[in-house]
């Protein structure tokens, strides 16, 4: 798997550094409230179980299953809903944590979601912003690195299901997905 890394970008060192940066961040917004915590699976488990390790705060967790790659290094444009939370968001505070922002859709389609489903607020929490990527105008309220637009992998990120386990974020080599 290693020698499929073009190049490291971000050591495991480094994240757990910004997960708790993040998390102390998110602790002072927070305080005195109880957020919906709402991963977005897959590519955030990682993430948000750090994140919300980090968080000195009151919090009910959930998680929700959008697609829009669809095993692919670009997006299709196309977000597709697999799982749903269970939690009812109406007049809560939710915190949407993201593996990492590129062309905005997904994030946009969580946003316009929640929304429509009275929460109260919704803030946006990111390992990872590609703004080079971005096809939609939406911003993160907490974010961990800024990224090249590279196709990176590790730590929660994929490429066709696999890398998810390594420890760090780094760039998959192109020769890995270019025959596609």
């Amino acid at each position: 798997m290693n020698n499929d890394i073009l190049k490291v970008l971000y050591s495991k060192e480094e994240i757990d550094n910004a997960c708790k940066s993040l998390g102390n961040e998110i602790s002072k917004t927070y305080a005195g409230k109880t957020p919906v915590v709402v991963g977005v699976l897959k590519g955030a488990i990682f993430f948000m179980t750090d994140i919300v390790r980090a968080v000195d705060s009151y919090m009910q967790i959930d998680f929700i299953d959008v697609s829009s790659y669809h095993g692919a290094t670009e997006s299709s444009g196309t977000v597709e809903l697999l799982q749903d939370i269970n939690t009812n968001i109406t007049g809560r505070d939710v915190l949407i944590v993201e593996d990492i922002v590129d062309t905005g859709r997904t994030l946009k389609f969580l946003l316009d979601t929640f929304a429509d489903r009275g929460a109260k607020s919704i803030k946006v929490c990111t390992l990872l912003d590609k703004p080079a990527g971005r096809k939609v105008d939406v911003k993160s309220d907490f974010t961990g690195f800024k990224v090249p637009n590279e196709f990176v992998v590790g730590y929660g990120l994929d490429y066709d299901e696999k890398y998810r386990n390594l420890p760090y974020i780094g760039v998959l080599k192109p020769e890995i997905y270019a025959n596609k």
